[in-house]
C-alpha cells in the first residue's frame, strides 16, 4: 500500500513545475521605471515571472507581462517618432531663417532700386513725370513675379519697352500732329527691328529675366526643402520597427539588464531598418542642395545681383536718352513703315528737336556701393555654408537618433545586444531600402516603398530641374514623366524574387541556456525517479 502511494507522490512531483530561476527577485526598480514613464504601478508584478508570454523581448525570467511589453513598445515608437519630428522642425527652422534673410536682401535690394527711380530718371523731364506709373508697374510686375505670381517675364518686360516706345514717340512729335491708337501700335511693333533703344532693352530683359528667375526659384527652393523635411518627419514607423526598436530600448529593463546601453552596431541596424525609405532621399536631396549651392553662387557672377536689380533705372535712363538723340532717324523709318500720321491742316510734319542732355549716366559708369558688393558676398557666403550643413541629413538622421536614444553603447563587450549584454556580431547595414534584405534587426519587404517619401523624392527632382533651368534663365516647370512613383521596386530583386531569410544572431539565446538546462536536469532525474518504484515492483513480485 505504502508503495503505490509513494509513486503517487513522486509522479505529482515530477508533474509539478519546477520554481523558475530568480523567481523571488524584486521588481521594484522595473516598477520605478515604468511608473516614471506614465504607466499604472499596478500592472508590474512583485517578483519575477516566467517570461514564456514575451513576444518582443527574449523569454526568459522577467519584471514584464504582456500589457507591460505593449506599452513599453508603444512608447518606444512615440518617443522615436518624437525625435525625428523634433529633428525635422530644427531643419525645417534652418530652412525658413535662410529664406527670410535672403527674402528680405531680395526685397531690400528692389525697393533700393524702386526709390531711385525719382533721381535717375528726372532728368527726362515730362517723359518721367508722365510716366511714372509705367516705370511702378514695372516694378510692381517684377515684385509680382518674385513673389511667385503666374507672369510671363519676358512677354511683360516687352510691353514694357512697347509702351514706353509710345509714349516717348507721341511726346516727341509736334503737337498738333494726330498718332492714333492704331499707329502707336505700329511705331511699337519696330521696337525689335528698329531697336529704337539701342541694345538696353535686350540686354537689360537677359540680365533681369535671370536674376528674378534665379531669385524665385532659390526661395521655391528653400520652401519646398522645408516642406518636403516636414512632410517625411511626419510619416509613421512600421509594426517591424515598433518591435525592434522596443527589443532595442527596453527589453533590457525586461530582462533585467537595465544597465546595459544598446551596442552602437545593434543601434545602427535598428535605425537604418526603420529609417530605410528615409535615407532613400539622399540622391535627390543632395542633388537639391548642390543645385541650390550653384544657384546662390550665381548671385555674385557678374553682373551680380545687387549691380542688375540697382541698374534697372540707369538702364532704362539709358535707353529713352539714346532714343532721344536719335529721334530723327528713327521718325524716318517709321514714316516709311508706318506711313505718314494724320495731321490736322500743317502737312507733314517736321522733324522735332530733341534737347540735348549733358553729364549723362550709362549702365557701364554705375558701380553699387563696395558695402553693397560686400553684404553680397556675405549673403552668398552664409547660405552656402549652412546648404551644405544639410547635405547629408537623410543619411545620418539614424547615427543622429542613436546618440540620442542609445548613447553609452560604445563597450563592445558589454552593451546590449540584444539578447544578453554581450558583443553584438552581425554587421551594420548600408543606407537605403534595397541595403536592408538582410538586416538582422528590422523585416522589411524592399519592393514595397513608402508612397509618401516616394512623393517627396519626386518633388525634390522637380525642384532641382527648375533650378538647373533658371540657372540658364529658363522659368519651365519640368517633370520627367518616365520617372516611375507606383514604388514596384523592380531591379532590387533578380527575378522578381527576393531572398526573405534572416540571419539569426545565435542558436539559443544565451539567457535561456542555463533554464534549459535546468528543466532538461529536472526532466532526466523525474524519469530515474518513475523507472525506480516499477523496478522494486517487479522484483517484488518475483
Amino acid at each position: 500500500m505504502r508503495l503505490p502511494v509513494l509513486l503517487c507522490v513522486l509522479v505529482s512531483l515530477c508533474a509539478a513545475p519546477g520554481p523558475v530561476a530568480g523567481a523571488d527577485r524584486s521588481c521594484s526598480d522595473l516598477r520605478q521605471f515604468y511608473t516614471g514613464k506614465g504607466f499604472t504601478s499596478e500592472r508590474v508584478p512583485q517578483t519575477e515571472i516566467s517570461g514564456e508570454h514575451l513576444r518582443m523581448c527574449p523569454q526568459g525570467p522577467t519584471c514584464c507581462t504582456s500589457t507591460m511589453e505593449e506599452d513599453l513598445a508603444g512608447l518606444s515608437t512615440k518617443e522615436t517618432e518624437g525625435l525625428i519630428r523634433e529633428a525635422g522642425r530644427s531643419l525645417q527652422a534652418v530652412f525658413n531663417g535662410l529664406h527670410r534673410s535672403f527674402d528680405m536682401y531680395f526685397t531690400e535690394l528692389h525697393g533700393r532700386s524702386e526709390r531711385s527711380l525719382q533721381e535717375v530718371l528726372s532728368p527726362l523731364g515730362p517723359l518721367y513725370s508722365q510716366n511714372s506709373r509705367l516705370y511702378a508697374d514695372l516694378y510692381t510686375d517684377l515684385r509680382q513675379y518674385y513673389r511667385g505670381s503666374a507672369l510671363n517675364l519676358d512677354e511683360n518686360l516687352s510691353e514694357f519697352w512697347s509702351r514706353l516706345l509710345e509714349r516717348t514717340f507721341k511726346a516727341s512729335a509736334p503737337t498738333d500732329v494726330s498718332l492714333s491708337e492704331d499707329y502707336l501700335e505700329c511705331v511699337a511693333k519696330q521696337q525689335e527691328t528698329l531697336r529704337p533703344f539701342g541694345d538696353v532693352p535686350r540686354d537689360m530683359k537677359a540680365k533681369v529675366i535671370r536674376a528674378f528667375v534665379t531669385a524665385r526659384s532659390f526661395v521655391q527652393g528653400l520652401l519646398v526643402s522645408a516642406d518636403v523635411v516636414r512632410k517625411v518627419s511626419q510619416v509613421s514607423l512600421s509594426p517591424e520597427c515598433e518591435r525592434a526598436l522596443m527589443k532595442l530600448l527596453y527589453c533590457p529593463h525586461c530582462r533585467g539588464v537595465a544597465s546595459a546601453k544598446p551596442c552602437s552596431s545593434y543601434c545602427a541596424n535598428v535605425m537604418k531598418g526603420c529609417l530605410a525609405n528615409q535615407a532613400d532621399l539622399n540622391p535627390e536631396w543632395q542633388n537639391l542642395i548642390d543645385t541650390m549651392i550653384q544657384v546662390a553662387s550665381s548671385f555674385s557672377t557678374e553682373p551680380s545681383l545687387d549691380v542688375v536689380l540697382s541698374s534697372i533705372p540707369v538702364r532704362i535712363y539709358e535707353a529713352v536718352h539714346y532714343l532721344q538723340e536719335n529721334m530723327d532717324a528713327f521718325t524716318a523709318k517709321v514714316y516709311q513703315t508706318c506711313g505718314m500720321p494724320g495731321e490736322p491742316g500743317t502737312g507733314s510734319p517736321t522733324p522735332h528737336e530733341q534737347k540735348k542732355k549733358s553729364g549723362s549716366l550709362t549702365a557701364s559708369e554705375y558701380k553699387p556701393s563696395p558695402t553693397a558688393g560686400l553684404r553680397l558676398e556675405m549673403q552668398v557666403s552664409d547660405l552656402s555654408s549652412k546648404l551644405r550643413e544639410m547635405r547629408q541629413y537623410w543619411i545620418q538622421l539614424s547615427l543622429a537618433l542613436c546618440g540620442k536614444l542609445a548613447p553609452g553603447g560604445n563597450s563592445q563587450d558589454k552593451c546590449w545586444n540584444g539578447i544578453t549584454k554581450a558583443r553584438y556580431l552581425p554587421e551594420v547595414m548600408g543606407d537605403g531600402l534595397a541595403n536592408q534584405i538582410n538586416n538582422p534587426e528590422v523585416e522589411l519587404d524592399i519592393t514595397k516603398p513608402d508612397m509618401t517619401i516616394r512623393q517627396q523624392i519626386m518633388q525634390l527632382k522637380i525642384m532641382s530641374n527648375r533650378l538647373k533651368n533658371a540657372l540658364d534663365g529658363n522659368d519651365v516647370d519640368f517633370q520627367d514623366a518616365s520617372d516611375d512613383i507606383s514604388g514596384s521596386g523592380s531591379g532590387m530583386c533578380v527575378g522578381g524574387q527576393c531572398p526573405r531569410s534572416r540571419p539569426g544572431l545565435y542558436a539559443y539565446s544565451p539567457d535561456n541556456n542555463r533554464v534549459r538546462g535546468a528543466a532538461a536536469f529536472q526532466t532526466g532525474f523525474c524519469s530515474l525517479l518513475l523507472l525506480l518504484p516499477v523496478t522494486l515492483l517487479l522484483l517484488l513480485q518475483r
